[in-house]
């Protein structure tokens, strides 16, 4: 297991509720993911389990994200990794590095975003998804020349679910970080380690 979250002492703050203490909505909320095409509830639905209904309405919003939108896999996966990165969530860089290789972003981007640094080589949709992501994390925003480029490559639609997938991330890690979730890499790899400050 790796530690999720920075405060010492470490301890997984919330999780998963016996299933003897919970209520009528978290067990319908919780077989509603089972059911569902995550197949389980793990990571960000374990602290969101506190708040079914909470629970239900994000999950609904990460499906669409995850599984319904027209983003292409390589680009939303390699976004998901850099929002992860970037708030230092070991949970989803778990799991969406994994994903990114496999849907074809290229192994040595990925590890050099897991470093912190440039991530290269990208296709140039990939770049462009990228840098739109980075520039809005670190800003807050984006600029009117990322912005018309990513338009120009994505559409409108496009641009709005790659804009609220960083968001929706965003998110997800925050609660994991507050909840201490812990993340259980596959064998051989390697989570993300913290910048120094």
């Amino acid at each position: 297991m790796i530690e999720q979250g920075h405060s010492r002492p470490w301890a997984e703050r919330l999780p998963m509720p016996q299933a003897d203490t919970m209520d009528e909505a978290q067990r319908k909320a919780a077989q509603a993911l089972i059911d569902g095409p995550r197949k389980g509830v793990f990571g960000p639905f374990l602290p969101l389990l506190q708040s079914p209904a909470l629970m239900e309405r994000v999950g609904s919003v990460g499906e669409y994200l995850r599984f319904d939108s027209r983003l292409d896999a390589r680009v939303r996966e390699l976004v998901i990794c850099a929002t992860a990165r970037h708030v230092g969530n070991q949970f989803e860089w778990l799991l969406h590095a994994q994903a990114a290789i496999k849907a074809g972003v290229n192994a040595e981007a990925i590890e050099a975003l897991r470093l912190g640094r440039r991530a290269a080589p990208l296709a140039e949709d990939e770049q462009l998804a990228l840098d739109f992501a980075l520039e809005l994390l670190r800003h807050n925003g984006v600029s009117e020349p990322t912005y018309a480029a990513t338009e120009a490559r994505f559409g409108r639609q496009q641009l709005v679910d790659l804009s609220t997938l960083v968001g929706y991330f965003v998110m997800v890690c925050w609660v994991m970080n507050v909840a201490h979730t812990p993340a259980k890499p596959a064998e051989g790899q390697q989570g993300l380690d913290g910048f120094p400050l």
